[in-house]
């Protein structure tokens, strides 16, 4: 199983941007970048009344995309969420700068290939300016296979 939901983005940037967030915990990932996993304790402390996830997104909060919008006016802001089980599975992913959303939402549905831009997280990582090396994606790149689950980012 493998299962990961985050907002990721330029390390010191996001550590920037959660500073208001008690619930909130950062990981280092390859290429300059972090990400924030999206725990019980986040989701409960940033959704908003109206109890609907955005964007067709699983984990992310009512009225957090605003946020991600908010946040990316200095610099791009990923939400990425992915789950496998047995090597199958679904992606979704959405990238934010200067406020509004400029890639995205895109998904990958159980038994779709990836389009030949990659991955829908690969896809978001490359608009954060990560470069992947020869025989790699951009997800290797920055070493998101390291966890197969969001909490264990922040054990």
């Amino acid at each position: 199983m493998y299962e990961l939901q985050a907002v990721i983005a330029d390390g010191e940037t996001l550590s920037g941007m959660a500073r208001d967030l008690p619930a909130a915990r950062m990981a280092p990932i390859g290429e300059g970048l972090s990400l924030m996993p999206m725990t019980d304790a986040l989701f409960d402390s940033v959704a908003d009344s109206s109890g609907v996830h955005a964007l067709g997104f699983w984990r992310l909060p009512g009225g957090f995309e605003r946020v991600l919008a908010d946040w990316s006016r200095s610099r791009p802001v990923a939400y990425v969420e992915a789950e496998y089980f047995g090597g199958v599975g679904e992606q979704r992913a959405a990238v934010w700068d200067g406020g509004t959303i400029v890639l995205g939402p895109i998904e990958v549905a159980e038994g779709q290939p990836f389009s030949s831009a990659g991955s829908p997280i690969s896809q978001a990582l490359g608009r954060l300016g990560v470069e992947a090396d020869a025989g790699q994606d951009e997800f290797s790149a920055v070493g998101l296979g390291r966890h197969r689950r969001s909490e264990a980012w922040i054990a």
